[in-house]
């Protein structure tokens, strides 16, 4: 749940999720972890779960990032400098 969180992708809350990547992939990371340190300690149904579960995260973090990617870059917010006395002159 919490990668799906941190994907924006999560089927729960009717407002848009902000999207973060380095959480995500940690969290990934973390759940690999946990199946290498546990690989042979689990029952067959525990271990196909996890593999499963790591591997649908990993397809959704691929088609996010790539999603992310595609979206124009943000420009910058820039406040309006306010007209000097000339330019004012001319509108009027």
């Amino acid at each position: 749940m919490q990668v799906e969180s941190s994907l924006g992708v999560a089927p729960w809350g009717g407002e848009k999720q902000e999207v973060n990547l380095l959480v995500a992939r940690h969290t990934i990371d973390l759940l690999a972890l946990l199946q290498e340190k546990t690989r042979g300690n689990l029952t067959l149904e525990e271990q196909r779960l996890l593999e499963n579960t790591l591997t649908e995260l990993r397809f959704r973090f691929v088609q996010v990032s790539e999603a992310e990617k595609k979206k124009p870059a943000e420009a910058p917010k820039t406040e309006a400098a306010p007209k000097s006395e000339e330019a004012t002159k001319k509108d009027a």
